[in-house]
């Protein structure tokens, strides 16, 4: 059976802005204060989009959340007219309202977990919706999140969603950010590798628990061979290597990670070539953490172009770095599957804390399977077309940190999900 992998790219919401909310992110705290540009952070990403499509790869696309989240703040209390939560909101708890503004749901790397068909016991795709529950303006996200892939995955012959793990520290999932699949290729039954943290007292939230990876092995139905669940490194952590595949990627043979991505990383990459002998394991040496934290080089997407050869889309920052540049020429250059750089400006995205890979949910799928997609979320020239034309002429071009108080701001973000809304009814 022919599986192709999906991407579906986060739509970046019309309220992108930066609040510097993620603790252990470092370029989001980094950036928090400045103005942000919401057109252009959503035509960046929409320009990557058209840059694997018309590589012939499948894309979609996820919508963003609507925000700010008044439903949220309605069930904290606050009440009345939309304007006067926000106004309520905004004057009680400025903290909470800023976390109420978040556009985060643009990573959508952090909206589930993906196990493959192949590798499931009922022979369907699984998601399970990530709990987010670290970060207090991510956790607001679970149960929009569960609803949209619902509507995007709702063919439940092919497709089974899961709802998000229960709250809780120990319980903490961030999704596909903490997850890589080696196989043969996407169709074949293959190794899952789960990422987790645990409290070691750092400076930074180990924000994946071992736990979550375990519960979601058993509702998808892996079998005892398909997981290995190994541990991120402190010292990557430290670095601000917040989620797994900032240190780490992975598509089919191949396994691309930084030397100091894992703990104990001869024994992690000793037992993943033990369990998928003919994978190509990768160790990136001559580049440090600080520089592959600054320049995302592991953030990429690594994907299939056609059998046996593979490319990676990388930030346009990686070329500011001699020693991450240096390091992509030698994997180029290398007896290994990947023959390609693709460069991309996600600049916008970039600034707020995620990359090219942290925007993308990778979903295998049949043929069958991708008939019961629903088809306004995948994407071809026409429906790219009228998504940019779309966000153009609805999504605000600067949002400065004042802005987020403002009430024709709130009314503009407003009619732009409105303007996507309507849009998506059409098909």
């Amino acid at each position: 059976m022919q599986v192709r992998e999906i991407n579906f790219d986060g739509l970046v919401g019309p309220l992108h802005n930066y609040a510097g909310l993620s603790l252990g992110n470092v370029a989001s705290a980094s950036n928090a204060g400045d103005t942000s540009h919401p057109r252009a952070a959503a035509l960046q990403g929409l320009a990557k989009m058209r840059t694997l499509l018309d590589r012939g790869l499948a894309q979609g696309f996820l919508p963003p959340l609507r925000r700010p989240a008044i439903g949220a703040l309605r069930g904290l209390g606050f009440a009345g007219a939309d304007h006067h939560v926000l106004r309520q909101a905004a004057d009680a708890d400025p903290v909470l309202f800023n976390n109420a503004c978040s556009a985060s749901s643009m990573w959508t790397a952090n909206a589930a977990t993906v196990i493959a068909a192949a590798d499931a016991r009922d022979g369907r795709v699984h998601l399970v919706t990530a709990n987010l529950d670290t970060m207090l303006h991510r956790s607001l996200e679970a149960a929009e999140t569960f609803a949209n892939l619902r509507r995007v995955f709702a063919d439940e012959r092919h497709f089974a969603v899961h709802a998000p793990l229960a709250p809780g520290r120990h319980l903490s999932d961030e999704g596909a950010a903490n997850h890589m699949r080696i196989a043969p290729h996407h169709g074949a039954a293959g190794l899952n590798i789960f990422v987790h943290g645990e409290e070691r007292g750092g400076r930074f939230p180990e924000r994946q628990c071992r736990r979550a990876g375990e519960a979601v092995a058993r509702l998808a139905g892996l079998n005892e061979d398909g997981a290995l669940h190994i541990r991120q490194s402190a010292a990557a952590i430290a670095a601000g290597a917040f989620h797994n595949d900032v240190v780490a990627v992975a598509n089919e043979t191949v396994l691309l990670a930084h030397p100091q991505a894992f703990d104990e990383d001869a024994r992690a990459f000793a037992r993943i070539a033990e369990l998928m002998p003919d994978a190509h394991l990768i160790a990136v040496e001559g580049v440090s953490l600080d520089s592959a934290v600054r320049s995302y080089l592991f953030n990429s997407q690594l994907v299939t172009l056609e059998p046996g050869v593979m490319a990676l889309v990388l930030p346009s920052e990686v070329d500011r770095d001699p020693d991450v540049k240096a390091a992509i020429d030698r994997l180029v250059a290398a007896n290994n599957p990947i023959a390609e750089a693709i460069i991309v400006d996600v600049r916008e995205s970039m600034r707020n804390g995620g990359g090219p890979a942290c925007l993308r949910l990778r979903v295998p799928a049949s043929e069958a399977a991708i008939a019961g997609i629903d088809p306004a979320f995948l994407l071809d020239e026409r429906r790219w077309d009228a998504l940019a034309r779309l966000v153009e002429s609805w999504w605000p071009e600067t949002i400065a940190p004042h802005d987020l108080r403002d009430p024709d701001l709130w009314s503009a973000v407003a009619a732009a999900h409105d303007a996507l809304d309507s849009h998506l009814a059409k098909g």
